[in-house]
């Protein structure tokens, strides 16, 4: 995978101790998923064996759908029929998660990066800190 798109305040040079073994792991985790996905052959025409190209709006569906099912497991408290000794709810939102991460992967996005980079931000968006939402109208959740 390559990533063509990490601005200079988010390069890894520039990223402290903990931003950096976070971005190292987010990397590997997202080359893990898009390489399961590809050797699954989810990139190639099942009946021809061609290259596709996958339908976005298709793959952010399927994200919804994995969050639907974390929030079902967690309604219910069920435990994840695949994995048994999980969580029904953190293994959905692991499906949903490696599908992003592989949507990343496929699409060239540096959502690694990005994760550091809006992390940041929002670490110091005013409308984020305990006082704001105190306050008539700030954000409950």
């Amino acid at each position: 995978m390559t990533t063509s798109r990490i601005p200079s305040d988010t390069s890894p040079a520039n990223m402290n101790q903990i931003e950096l073994a976070a971005y190292l792991g987010l990397r590997a985790a997202i080359e893990l998923a898009n390489g399961t996905a590809n050797d699954a052959g989810w990139y190639r025409n099942p009946h021809t064996g061609e290259p596709i190209a996958r339908n976005f709006g298709e793959v952010v569906a399927l994200m919804h759908s994995e969050l639907s099912e974390a929030l079902e497991a967690h309604r219910k408290n069920l435990m994840d029929d695949k994995l048994p000794h999980r969580s029904g709810m953190e293994v959905e939102l692991a499906d949903c998660v490696i599908r992003i991460f592989d949507t990343a992967a496929a699409l060239g996005l540096d959502v690694a990066g990005a994760l550091i980079e809006k992390n940041r931000f929002n670490r110091d968006r005013s409308d984020h800190k305990l006082e704001a939402r105190r306050q008539a109208g700030g954000k409950a959740y």
